[in-house]
């Protein structure tokens, strides 16, 4: 039932009782507005609570109105099945209401008024609400200053909406609203700008002519403003093609860059002009500087071509590399301010568009390519870039990195003492663009990599310099060491390139391992840079270096300070897992190793730390093989203690879960041995029902799998946790391949045992699988099906019947033979089909002749006019080169018995049926034997055994087991010869010889003699 006006005490006093910190008044009213969402009229009773002038002075009542207002635009504007939601004409309504209610005094009303405006527009503009631009604009031409603020948050709002847009007609579209409004929000810009510098400038000088209405006007006019500035650049980055794919010039960025450029330079000074009490003019002008950089940035990544003119990048670039080389801190806004700078300079250093080009030869309509007009700007823009930043000036700028920016501040020293795990996470973890040492750090790593031949002689002179000035028996925390922990900064992030100027040897040999030597509480900033050197510096580590950078991190990772001994962690984890890792000359080292790991985990506090040094030990326990059993007790009890102690905190345990996984990998057959622990823990994660169930699944059966992989022996507690697999694929089929890996261990180690304790199961899940996934997944489950037949001959094709109909539907359904994986699933299902004649015949007769195979066909649209076994024999004559050599024989020994069938059309197929038993025998045997000894060369995928178990024969295993089975495969045991030979004699027997000796004369002559010749083979 639709809401009226008279509705609209009650929607305000819901709306009143909603802002309760009552709970049992603010539950209720919560409860009742929620019913109402989808209610027709219920935002139209909103609108109207927000634009009462009654209700001006409930400001909180209002704004909570706009806010569900808001969502129920985001749920109810576009048209829904399930609920009335809003017509047409409240829609209409609703539109006119909130453009003539735009000047809306409380700024958070207003903002959420500006949102409702885009929401809307991203649906309903052009075609539904095809005015609304044009009544901003008439509402921009006359308004007043908040007018035009407010009108100015619509557009800017909207526009940015409709900027996301990616259909072609949505651009289109948005192209020419930029033809409409560029050239008037560009004049209000300048306009604005000129009157904000008139009031600065009056300011500044100290009038006193300026009244407080007249400030709060100014300051909004400064905000009108830089809607504007941001409207601008919504404009010319998505109303005009990139100028980098169209090499067409966006004349608009040679008039409006250099205007921003001239802005930011008349607003540095008045920054530091402005007194005490103005610090809202302080602060605009900041916000203002900052911005138009960003603006700079965000417009030289979208139209490079256009930037690079000598009338927009070099002075840019001239002004970013002044202020970061003579920051003048009394004048300039903030640090962001500069962080603006180094992302203007680094990104134009990184610029692709600015470096020679690569692209290919594409001509347009006119002859000349689109490559050669991209050389000749990249050409200009080089040249610029050459005289703007000469070897002099690059010099200047990376020692201004590495000595002004690099260097620890006291705060960050603070910091440090204060909490030395936050200070390690941070660095590591802070976006480059946030502060203004790791945005230094960035720009450096471009210039280096621009000028590394220049550059990397004057790192290396730095580092000497920093060296020589801080010994290596220091005991005081000097601007010498701070410099050196700079240099050693500059050094790690370019190892790539500084290895050709330094030699880390001679550098770790004369000085980093002296260093190290000294344990003065104060040399923790050394010595925790030298533990991140150490892994960044990781290719460069070879031979008799090594063990002596192993002992050195094993020292860092005793050290008292948590910094130092994180970084140690992180680093000692790339040396193991580097290609020059060997175990044996880490092995002297291994149990001190364990120990400190273990300890290190019990020190830290942080989330982040944990899965740093989990990590390591993950990592340690995939790398050191055999060598683990030492510790093997030790690390159960870990991982069990860990496990207790990472309840509800889901991505630990995915780390937990990884480092499981190469536990098991790494005890191998020995692997019960940690099983009072993995068990229970195994059995919680792979319950769809745990709470964590989304995050954990995918690692929990990559453990299950391993954990059977590894199994010598099926234990009967790992056989009660197969029914949590049905539950896993009944809701999903995400994990289908570990599955089939997983359902091939326990027939493989549970046999009999298992199939009579889970046959419903077994028979449920291979249903839930055939006919309900696509090709890839029903490829990966094929073999498990086969298996079961092959294991269990008689028991499996009763459970499985209905999943047999299925398969023998796919078989003669045809498909898309161009399509390679419906050729591979047809010819798999019909191995399994062939296999099943060979060694349960009578079932097979049984299965195809049920009613319900034959109305499942016709539903299929299958039309059968022969006998189902003879249309399969079609298939396995058709597909004989499409499967494995032991399918092969499977396809050839099903064939032989088709020809004891008592059907006139056996003998019309006898021809083709011997040409395939004949190719089958002359070459079978080789084959079979060349899978063989491929398949024992690769042997099991998921294995992860080291030496300790050298021959399967010697410890009963999953391994072992699957070639006791695949020796023994019946297939592979019964002769083709024998049974062909058999099987010819009593075809002729059943049609009479006449017949046979008919059907026997249309062979090619010299398959016929090949037939021969393979029936006198022994």
């Amino acid at each position: 039932m639709a809401l009226s006006a008279s509705d609209l005490p009650t929607i305000f006093s819901l709306l009143s009782n909603s802002l309760s910190a009552d709970e049992s008044i603010r539950k209720p009213a919560e409860s009742a507005l929620a019913q109402c969402e989808s209610r027709p009229g219920f935002c139209s009773c909103l609108m109207e609570v927000i634009t009462s002038p009654d209700l001006a002075s409930r400001a909180d009542v209002r704004l909570m109105a706009s806010v569900y207002f808001k969502n129920s635009v985001n749920r109810y504007w576009r048209h829904r099945r399930d609920s009335l939601g809003i017509n047409n004409d409240e829609k209409i309504h609703l539109r006119k209401k909130l453009l003539s209610h735009l000047r809306e005094e409380n700024y958070q009303i207003a903002l959420q008024l500006a949102v409702l405006v885009s929401k809307i527009a991203r649906i309903d503009y052009p075609k539904e609400w095809p005015e609304l631009l044009l009544v901003l604009a008439q509402q921009l031409q006359s308004a007043d200053t908040l007018s035009s603020h407010r009108v100015f948050m619509v557009l800017f709002r909207t526009l940015k909406e409709l900027s996301t847009k990616r259909l072609v007609s949505d651009q289109r579209n948005f192209s020419e609203i930029t033809s409409h409004f560029f050239e008037y929000s560009w004049q209000l810009w300048q306009s604005d700008v000129q009157a904000i510098f008139r009031g600065f400038s009056a300011l500044a000088q100290g009038f006193n002519t300026n009244s407080p209405v007249e400030q709060d006007n100014l300051l909004l006019t400064c905000e009108r403003w830089l809607l504007c500035s941001k409207i601008l650049r919504q404009l010319l980055v998505s109303g005009f093609s990139s100028d980098a794919k169209s090499v067409q010039e966006v004349r608009p960025v040679k008039e409006v860059c250099p205007a921003f450029l001239n802005a930011v330079q008349s607003f540095i000074p008045y920054y530091s002009s402005f007194r005490e009490g103005q610090s809202k003019f302080r602060d605009i002008t900041a916000r203002a500087c900052i911005k138009l950089i960003k603006i700079l940035v965000t417009i030289q990544g979208r139209h490079p071509y256009s930037f690079g003119d000598k009338s927009v990048l070099p002075p840019v670039m001239d002004f970013c590399l002044n202020k970061i080389t003579n920051p003048e801190p009394e004048i300039l806004p903030s640090e962001q301010f500069l962080i603006q700078c180094m992302v203007m300079v680094k990104s134009v250093l990184e610029c692709k568009e600015y470096k020679p080009s690569l692209t290919g030869r594409v001509i347009d309509d006119n002859g000349v390519t689109l490559d050669q007009m991209k050389k000749n700007i990249s050409s200009v823009v080089g040249d610029s870039l050459s005289s703007l930043l000469p070897n002099e000036r690059v010099v200047l700028l990376c020692n201004f990195l590495i000595r002004r920016y690099f260097v620890l501040t006291a705060t960050d020293l603070e910091e440090w003492y204060q909490n030395p795990e936050s200070f390690h996470h941070e660095q590591d973890m802070v976006q480059w663009t946030e502060k203004l040492r790791p945005c230094a750090e960035a720009l450096y790593i471009v210039l280096f990599e621009n000028y590394r031949q220049l550059l990397g002689p004057v790192v290396v002179s730095i580092l000497q310099e920093a060296m020589r000035g801080c010994p290596a028996l220091e005991t005081e925390i000097t601007p010498g060491m701070l410099l050196k922990d700079a240099a050693y900064s500059a050094a790690g992030h370019v190892y790539y390139e500084l290895s050709n100027y330094l030699n880390f040897n001679e550098w770790f040999d004369g000085a980093l391992s002296f260093e190290l030597s000294n344990d003065h509480p104060d040399l923790r900033i050394i010595h925790r840079k030298i533990a991140l050197i150490l892994g960044q510096w990781v290719s460069e580590i070879k031979g008799n270096t090594r063990k002596p950078v192993y002992c050195a991190l094993i020292r860092l990772l005793q050290d008292q300070d948590l910094a130092v001994r994180l970084a140690a962690c992180r680093s000692l984890c790339f040396l193991i897992e580097d290609a020059n890792f060997h175990e044996q000359d880490f092995i002297e080292f291994l149990p001190t190793c364990w120990e400190l790991c273990f300890k290190l985990i019990e020190d830290v506090q942080e989330f982040d730390s944990k899965v740093q040094v989990l990590n390591l030990i993950s990592v340690l326990i995939e790398h050191v093989g055999e060598h683990i059993f030492p510790v093997a007790n030790k690390l159960v009890d870990f991982f069990r203690k860990a496990w207790e102690e990472s309840t509800g905190e889901s991505l630990l345990q995915i780390q937990l879960l990884v480092a499981l996984r190469n536990f098991v990998g790494a005890l191998g057959y020995q692997s019960p041995i940690c099983y009072n622990m993995l068990l229970p823990i195994l059995q919680g994660v792979i319950d769809v029902n745990n709470p964590d169930e989304l995050n954990l699944l995918e690692d929990s059966v990559l453990l299950w799998e391993a954990t059977l992989s590894h199994a010598p022996s099926m234990v009967s507690q790992l056989l009660e946790f197969f029914p949590y697999l049905v539950e896993i694929l009944d809701k999903s089929f995400d994990h289908l391949q570990v599955a089939a890996s997983i359902i091939e261990s326990y027939i493989i180690l549970g046999g009999t045992t298992f199939l009579s304790m889970h046959a419903s199961s077994v028979a449920k899940v291979i249903d839930v699988v055939v006919g309900n996934v696509n090709n890839k997944g029903l490829l990966s489950f094929l073999p498990i099906i086969e298996l079961l037949v092959q294991c269990f001959p008689v028991e499996a094709p009763p459970l499985i019947g209905s999943s047999l109909q299925k398969l023998i539907i796919i078989c003669l359904s045809g498909g898309d033979e161009r399509d390679p994986s419906e050729t591979a699933v047809r010819a798999s299902a019909g191995a399994i089909l062939a296999r099943l004649l060979v060694m349960n015949s009578n079932y097979l007769a049984h299965l195809t002749a049920e009613p319900s195979l034959s109305l499942a066909l016709q539903q299929a649209g299958v039309l059968i006019d022969q006998n189902i076994i003879l249309c399969l024999a079609d298939l396995w004559l058709e597909k004989i080169d499409d499967v494995t050599a032991i399918q092969r024989k499977a396809y050839a020994i099903a064939l032989a018995i088709i020809l004891t069938l008592r059907v006139p059309q056996v003998l019309e197929k006898l021809d083709h049926i011997l040409s395939v038993c004949t190719s089958v025998l002359l070459g079978g045997s080789e084959e079979i034997n060349e899978e063989d000894s491929s398949d024992a060369c690769s042997g099991n995928n998921t294995s992860s055994v080291g030496s300790h178990s050298d021959a399967y024969g010697a410890i009963p295993s999953k391994e072992m087991k699957k070639r006791q089975i695949r020796a023994s495969d019946p297939i592979k045991q019964l002769s083709l010869e024998t049974s062909l030979r058999d099987n010819l004699q009593a075809c002729a027997a059943l049609h009479g010889d006449s017949s046979f000796n008919a059907a026997i004369s249309r062979m090619h002559p010299a398959a016929f003699a090949q037939l021969q010749q393979a029936l006198k083979m022994a």
